[in-house]
């Protein structure tokens, strides 16, 4: 298998499978000299780790981090990182019934087409497992551009809305989001959306989600105005993440039912800075980042591994009813938060170095 690997100057090359030993990554181009230990990148995995609500799979992992190379007395070295996570709690027997059988909507058909051979033990490469990986790249990306960009920068996402059950935008609230299981800013959505989860549990279903990013602090001038346009690849990383079905950069969608006065993001002069009137273009125009906020928008479907029976086929070509059992996600989009802001960290990273590599400016000033 290839395509492994994620980034330009600053990147990471992912390994490991669902009921694998363990999962890891090998992360490069980290800037040295950035004070990076474990106990740094635990708290990032910390937030996606399974088992810790009746809302989320209820595997246990303690996702604890080993930091393997690239680090000498706490502090990075400029050489590649070596990011170990070992898994502990698998349990292989539940996939035995699906063992040569295609579950609707994953990726089990697809990779036996490809490759003619898969794991089915909780997916294998293709597992939401891959994810945790990701987040401790992403931790160490998030750690860099604090030290770069400084108190203004932050990347922070949340989700906005868990099948049909959106938020009130009026009642966002960001110091709510890590106060629910949910990551989600609007207390009383989330209040409404235990219930809900419940009944898609106890139903033996999933329902999707759509979940928002957002960067603040990010400098004008990142991206490239042709094939490395920073929402392009904002967009591809939101991709990659298991079960995103669509991305979204500023006001996306919506924009084609507005006019050209209606979606043009006006400027004027204030305090001798460039201030814009809205943020429709999500921050970036033509390619490059504006220096307004960066937002984006990922849609994510429903866990495929139900124990609702679903019409299939096997590998034999015999006509079957599929049930997962397992311990699996009703809303895979709930751990997904921290997944995101791990992409978005590791795009703008990359994007900045490769910036200042062309311009040998590591801000717009």
């Amino acid at each position: 298998m290839t395509d492994n690997q994620f980034g330009t100057l600053f990147g990471f090359t992912s390994f490991g499978e669902s009921h694998g030993k363990a999962i890891g990554c090998v992360v490069d181009g980290v800037p040295p000299n950035l004070a990076v230990t474990e106990a740094d990148i635990q708290p990032y995995l910390d937030r996606r780790k399974p088992g810790q609500n009746r809302f989320v799979t209820q595997r246990r992992e303690a996702d604890e981090v080993e930091i393997l190379s690239g680090t000498f007395e706490g502090r990075t070295t400029g050489t590649p990182i070596c990011l170990l996570i070992k898994n502990t709690d698998q349990r292989s027997k539940d996939y035995g019934e699906i063992a040569h059988q295609f579950r609707p909507g994953h990726a089990d058909y697809t990779y036996l087409q490809k490759y003619g051979v898969r794991d089915y033990r909780g997916g294998g490469r293709s597992s939401a497992r891959e994810t945790a990986v990701r987040v401790a790249a992403g931790a160490i990306a998030d750690i860099a551009l604090k030290s770069i960009l400084g108190d203004e920068y932050g990347i922070y996402a949340s989700v906005v809305q868990i099948g049909t059950h959106q938020i009130d935008p009026a009642n966002f609230d960001r110091t709510q989001i890590d106060q629910n299981p949910f990551f989600c800013g609007d207390a009383k959505a989330a209040k409404s959306w235990e219930s809900y989860l419940d009944e898609i549990r106890k139903a033996g279903s999933s329902t999707g989600a759509i979940i928002e990013i957002v960067g603040n602090g990010i400098p004008a001038g990142l991206g490239q105005p042709l094939y490395g346009k920073l929402d392009a690849e904002i967009a591809a990383a939101m991709m990659s993440i298991n079960a995103v079905k669509g991305v979204e950069i500023g006001g996306g969608f919506a924009l084609s039912a507005l006019d050209g006065a209606q979606a043009g993001d006006e400027m004027r002069m204030a305090d001798g800075k460039v201030e814009f009137s809205s943020n429709h273009a999500g921050g970036i125009l033509g390619g490059i980042s504006s220096g307004q906020p960066v937002t984006a928008r990922i849609a994510i479907k429903p866990t495929s591994s139900i124990l609702t029976p679903r019409k299939s086929v096997d590998e034999a070509g015999n006509n079957v009813d599929v049930i997962t059992k397992g311990r699996h996600d009703p809303c895979v989009g709930i751990r997904a938060v921290p997944v995101a802001e791990a992409m978005m960290a590791c795009v703008l990273l990359d994007q900045l170095m490769r910036h200042h590599a062309q311009t040998g400016l590591l801000s717009s000033e």
